[in-house]
């Protein structure tokens, strides 16, 4: 069985943080479409929410 990486910020395709990065990186999605959608999303949510989880995760998660 192959070992799972847990999800870190990316280092290679960083913008700001790698953030956004690193969770398309884990869950296999597409680099550019989950930095659009964590920006839709943070604003139909008045940004706030979204710019304070973008900081948590940048905190919290190790640089891959």
């Amino acid at each position: 069985m192959a070992e799972r990486r847990g999800l870190t910020r990316s280092r290679d395709n960083a913008m700001i943080a790698g953030v956004c990065a690193g969770i398309a990186d884990h869950f296999g999605w597409s680099v550019m479409g989950t930095r659009v959608a964590y920006v839709v999303l943070s604003l139909l949510s008045v940004a706030f929410p979204g710019i304070l989880v973008y900081i948590i995760l940048w905190l919290l998660l190790p640089r891959g």
